[in-house]
């Protein structure tokens, strides 16, 4: 059970790793190539969306279907089990949003810079004319 979600922590980190190395300021032929490189590896890492999507189902699920602990009877522990549960589930629900918004933002940030580079040689078929 644990497995999917380390496996979607690192996802997260390294869309977190693509989306610093691409705003970050570099030369335009480096620039260029990485925004290159990354716009290859979108394509496959599109099932990320929907795998984060049938995660948050899944906690959804399963914080409908937990058993309440509220009343006198529960002990400390069990009290102290629902809250674990509760907290871990929020925390895995903020790594499925994280896992979209990154996505998001680098397919966006390599939009942008092929905008950019295909107007630049618009701009530039003009001066030439």
């Amino acid at each position: 059970m644990a497995l999917q979600w380390m496996i979607l922590g690192y996802v997260v980190a390294a869309e977190a790793a693509l989306a610093i190395l691409l705003t970050l300021p570099s030369p335009k032929l480096i620039q260029d190539r990485i925004v290159a490189l990354v716009s290859l590896f979108l394509q496959p890492a599109t099932g990320v969306v929907p795998f984060a999507a049938f995660q948050l189902l899944d906690i959804y699920w399963k914080n409908e279907h937990r058993l309440m602990c509220t009343s006198e009877v529960c002990t400390a522990a069990e009290r102290d089990r629902y809250e674990k549960s509760i907290y871990k589930a929020q925390r895995n629900a903020i790594l499925c949003v994280f896992a979209c918004l990154l996505y998001w933002c680098i397919f966006r940030i390599c939009k942008f810079h092929k905008d950019i580079k295909e107007k630049e040689e618009v701009e530039k078929r003009y001066k030439n004319q």
